[in-house]
């Protein structure tokens, strides 16, 4: 979150991808920065998924995160 924001302060597009377990933890960290960086969550969990299952949670977000860091 902290790199998000320090891209953005500096101009560069940004949007920050975790998984769902995260969302409570990423809008409060967000408050804490005084920010609302672009968000995209992917279901949760992540470190025991296939490589294909992993391209599939990609393929599935990468239309959201295209929206978010071009809007």
């Amino acid at each position: 979150m902290h790199d998000t924001v320090n891209l953005e302060a500096l101009g560069v597009p940004t949007v920050f991808v975790a998984s769902t377990e995260f969302v409570d933890a990423a809008e409060e960290q967000a408050r804490a920065l005084g920010a609302d960086p672009a968000r995209v969550f992917v279901p949760h969990p992540i470190q025991d998924r296939t490589d294909d299952e992993l391209r599939a949670l990609a393929d599935g977000a990468a239309a959201e995160v295209v929206r978010a860091v071009t809007a």
